[in-house]
């Protein structure tokens, strides 16, 4: 059996994102059976509904591909403003347009939020659950990853160095992957 490709979608587009952190780090810990997949979504151009009768950017169709391909998705996304950026929200519309051909469509999903505060990205990871249920992506109810203080959590190479955080982190990813598996089939 081929091994099932999990993307990973990093709401920021900051080069040294702390979300970008934990999806390196997600990658680090890959099991057997799997392949991990980071997605850009940087050079998507905000999506504008005429481009579905005038012709594409360049990047649409093969991020929709990539997208498609995929058999689940874990976000991983900072707070901007107590919500999700508008990077991530503009990957979502991308994929799902135009109606009828969300590429999103059925793929489990689980949420981890972060913050350089306490609130650890609460408003942004509910915003994000709303918009993939309305893209049909079941999301892993529990356990909810919401990541505080994100900024004392790695060294200055990016390098994970809250040992309680890996634990969680494995043990959520152990927990998704589960659900993922029982929807993928």
């Amino acid at each position: 059996m081929a091994n099932r490709k999990i993307g990973i979608v990093v709401g920021s587009i900051r080069k040294k994102a702390y979300t970008g952190m934990v999806a390196d780090y997600l990658m680090q810990q890959t099991p057997s059976g799997y392949d991990f997949e980071r997605i850009f979504i940087a050079d998507l151009p905000i999506y504008n509904q005429d481009y579905d009768k005038e012709g594409l950017p360049g990047s649409y169709k093969p991020f929709r591909e990539k997208i498609k391909a995929l058999d689940a998705v874990i976000f991983i996304t900072p707070e901007h403003n107590r919500s999700i950026p508008a990077a991530l929200k503009n990957a979502l519309d991308v994929g799902s347009r135009p109606y009828g051909q969300n590429v999103w469509d059925g793929k489990p999903a689980m949420i981890i939020s972060s913050s350089i505060s306490g609130l650890s990205g609460f408003g942004a990871n509910h915003h994000l659950r709303q918009v993939l249920t309305f893209l049909n992506m079941p999301t892993l109810q529990q356990p909810e990853v919401y990541l505080a203080n994100i900024q004392e959590c790695f060294d200055e190479n990016g390098v994970l160095i809250n040992e309680s955080y890996g634990q969680f982190i494995q043990s959520a990813l152990h927990a998704y992957l589960t659900f993922a598996n029982k929807l993928i089939g």
